[in-house]
């Protein structure tokens, strides 16, 4: 942990002054918004795992302020298009695409096929011994993988970044007006005439335009952030009391329609708010960052922040194990008791992720690559097969896996071990793109 500190001190004092160092303190600070939303919202019991905003609906609106992975994706878009133009500038004419994704899924990938591994061996070993059947083991195999559906359609984004910094660079604030009509296109499609499966369209439209934002930020062309927040909040509002929308901004279990899966033009709008909110808190969080001890706290929680993410659902379930394994009960979510028991909950699955991120954060160190070119089209191959191998085991789990369960991805059936079998192969297609690269998943 000490060599750790050290490192990000020296990253600190050598961050140049032309950095955009809000934009880091949004990815941390967004990340550990989900960290600690999910830890409130799993309410566990002798039953199985439930959703607290659906046992409290009277807190679903605080998903309005909480449901903050808009301003991840918004980040993305920022990083995304300062990544491929300074690679652009660097390469002299040669293609880059290759490149631009094997440096940004770097630190992505590799955490992420670490944990789906353990996870895939340890729900396999569970399953082979007669377990995983009972109604906490079932929900908790199912529910470990749920978050990774994050991490797909964050590879997305990655992959269709040139095109989409292309269109922004000819139209602007039309291209993510494109977007957002599109978006609302499909909802009137699924809502006013049924047409079958086109909502899934708005897995791609609705998260590709906020992250169209992030291309606008970095091009100094969101001038007007009380505009666009008031807008995004007034469309919302409008939108979930006279439209279909429920008021969560999380999906709730057994609602026959979801803000967010398949994500809607209400997320869209809830999305642009928390954007224009963010930006206008930008110049008094900047004086913040120019403290040293600040910016050191953020330079050490982004070398951390995916680690921590991919595991924090597995210290939140231990702790709920160790409560069962000590004997402990557990009191009926909701209930005063259980609030009782909130903070201790809370500060355990806390530590104990600082653990599990201080084994297994060195997957999330960057790795040494250059600017190769590569091959263009096995890179677009192998990101493809990524993200949906990762969104497919997002939606599968890993209960069931010796009795070949499987659930539908675009129309199509996918298991977990064909999801798996995916996120690999297309993982050593991207890391092949260049010539004479070895792979490695160590750290």
């Amino acid at each position: 942990m000490g060599h750790a500190a050290h490192t990000a001190k020296d990253l600190a004092e050598a961050t140049p002054d032309s950095r955009d160092r809000y934009v880091d303190l949004l990815r941390v600070a967004s990340l550990g918004t989900v960290l600690l939303g999910h830890w409130l919202m799993a309410a566990v019991s002798g039953d199985g795992i439930g959703n607290l905003l659906a046992l409290v609906p009277a807190l679903q609106v605080l998903t309005w302020g909480l449901q903050i992975m808009p301003v991840f994706f918004f980040v993305g878009g920022f990083s995304h298009a300062l990544s491929y133009r300074s690679l652009a500038r660097r390469a002299d004419g040669r293609p880059v695409y290759a490149a631009f994704l094997r440096a940004r899924l770097q630190r992505l990938l590799r955490p992420t096929l670490v944990f789906v591994l353990l996870w895939t061996a340890g729900a396999l070993a569970v399953q082979l011994a007669g377990g995983g059947q009972g109604k906490l083991s079932g929900a908790a195999l199912r529910l470990v993988t749920q978050p990774l559906w994050f991490i797909g359609i964050y590879l997305a984004m990655v992959a269709f970044t040139p095109a989409l910094l292309e269109l922004h660079r000819r139209w602007g604030w039309g291209a993510f007006a494109l977007l957002a009509g599109s978006a609302a296109a499909v909802d009137a499609l699924r809502f006013a005439l049924a047409v079958p499966y086109v909502e899934f369209l708005n897995f791609a439209f609705v998260w590709l335009a906020v992250h169209q934002l992030g291309f606008l930020r970095a091009d100094g062309r969101i001038t007007g952030p009380a505009l666009l927040a008031g807008a995004g909040l007034a469309g919302a509002v409008l939108l979930v009391a006279y439209g279909p929308y429920p008021l969560s901004m999380v999906g709730m279990p057994g609602e026959k329609v979801s803000n967010m899966a398949p994500p809607t033009l209400a997320l869209l709008a809830h999305g642009a708010w928390l954007v224009g909110a963010v930006e206008l808190l930008g110049k008094p969080a900047a004086a913040l960052l120019a403290r040293p001890r600040v910016w050191r706290s953020v330079v050490a929680a982004n070398g951390i922040a995916m680690t921590a993410f991919l595991w924090h659902l597995t210290a939140m379930l231990a702790v709920y194990a160790a409560q069962l394994g000590l004997g402990l009960r557990l009191p009926e979510p909701a209930t005063a008791a259980w609030w009782a028991q909130v903070p201790a909950r809370l500060l355990a699955a806390a530590a104990l992720t600082g653990v599990l991120v201080a084994v297994f954060r060195r997957f999330e160190a960057p790795g040494r690559g250059g600017a190769e070119p590569g091959s263009g089209p096995r890179a677009a191959l192998g990101i493809t097969l990524c993200l949906l191998g990762i969104l497919g085991l997002s939606m599968t789990g890993l209960g069931g896996l010796l009795e070949g369960h499987s659930a539908t991805l675009i129309a199509l059936p996918v298991t977990a071990p064909a999801a798996i079998g995916m996120a690999l192969g297309g993982w050593l297609l991207v890391e092949r793109s260049a010539p004479a690269r070895r792979v490695r998943l160590r750290g």
